[in-house]
């Protein structure tokens, strides 16, 4: 069938991408699903910085690819050997697919599935196979989803059927979002009632983490960013305390207003500077996470005698450590009762032709989540 999509053919140009337009708008064929795959009609997408570091080249890919990681959607047709979806059925896209049988997947960390952690890195679908052709040429899908476009074949293994109830345009932001930002904190770090708790970085991610912390009855949210607009935001969502990451002493600032630092940071802005905030506020004793994908050459370092000296913890997260079939329909069953509003991250959306612009304001952090509908 053809399909309009985004497609990426060359990282790096430079913005504002509204002039030098990475992504073009083109019609490609997209075959039929093969076994163990779905052919998802695409209702929304979130633009997020994963797929901004692609556009940037500070996360390489193969291109050409079709971009777009967060999204939802409805099902069309399934292929071969699926039984537990029908057309009609809504779904939200996981971004790591996972194929149940490596260690990880044994182990119950499908986020780190090893099959699927190579075909995301070779621009395939779990099965090893490409659906999308332009003139004869492969195009690579992105993380297994390929979202920024009105049709994608994804395998069943990325797909979580959900409440049909909820939107599109808000279920989107649970398929990256809401399960990075609140997963890093219910899972990776596992924040008990009471704690302290600080974020750096307020993107969707990082304003997700700061709803988790809520959820669980943090104590103490402290939210760091540079704009502030996101600053302010933060305390109509349930922050204590706010920071100018810009201010040179902050570190020092952040550890004397919460009695020598806070027991959880959370890193999720993706840059070295942000996670070095993030070590310095935390206590000893107490542990630093990141959810941020920095350029591979960009390198963190830290006293090592603090490790072991004051028994600090660092840990990543990737895909918030989520098992996505169980985490997904919790948290929108969280956001459903209204103590998780995700919703208020939505700050626009747009079509398929607006996405350069739309990459321009995430670029300069004017949005938390810019969703394109179809």
């Amino acid at each position: 069938m053809k399909i309009r999509a985004a497609v990426l053919h060359e990282m790096g140009l430079p913005a504002p991408y509204a002039e030098s337009k990475p992504l073009k708008i083109e019609t490609l064929d997209l075959d039929p699903p093969g076994p163990g795959e779905v052919l998802v009609r695409i209702r929304a997408a979130g633009l997020c910085h994963s797929d901004l570091s692609v556009i940037n080249g500070s996360r390489p890919r193969p291109t050409p690819m079709v971009l777009g990681h967060e999204a939802a959607g409805e099902v069309f047709e399934v292929g071969e050997g699926i039984q537990d979806l029908k057309a009609g059925d809504h779904v939200v896209c996981a971004f790591v697919p996972s194929c149940g049988h490596c260690l990880p997947c044994q182990e119950g960390r499908p986020a780190l599935c090893e099959p699927g952690a190579a075909a995301n890195g070779a621009g395939t679908l779990l099965s090893g196979e490409r659906r999308l052709h332009h003139e004869g040429h492969e195009i690579q899908h992105h993380l297994g989803v390929s979202g920024f476009a009105d049709y994608a074949v994804v395998a069943r293994n990325s797909l979580v059927k959900v409440d049909p109830e909820v939107p599109f345009d808000e279920v989107a932001v649970f398929g990256c979002a809401v399960m990075t930002g609140v997963g890093a904190v219910v899972n990776t770090a596992k924040v008990p009632a009471g704690s302290s708790v600080a974020v750096i970085g307020l993107g969707g991610v990082g304003l997700s983490a700061l709803l988790g912390a809520k959820v669980t009855g943090a104590r103490r949210i402290v939210a760091v960013d540079v704009n502030p607009t996101k600053l302010e935001f933060a305390m109509e969502l349930g922050a204590t305390d706010t920071f100018d990451a810009r201010d040179p002493e902050v570190v020092q600032k952040i550890r004397s207003a919460t009695d020598v630092g806070v027991e959880y940071a959370f890193e999720t802005a993706g840059a070295v500077p942000a996670m070095q905030t993030a070590y310095g506020i935390t206590r000893r004793g107490c542990t630093t996470v990141t959810t941020g994908l920095p350029d591979p050459s960009h390198l963190f370092s830290f006293p090592q005698v603090t490790l072991t000296a004051e028994e600090r913890t660092i840990k990543g997260s990737y895909v918030g450590s989520c098992v996505p079939a169980r985490d997904i329909p919790r948290y929108i069953d969280l956001y459903k009762q209204g103590r998780l509003p995700v919703d208020r991250l939505l700050t626009d959306r747009l079509s398929l032709d607006e996405i350069n612009e739309g990459f321009d304001r995430l670029d300069r952090g004017e949005a938390s989540r810019l969703i394109v509908t179809f």
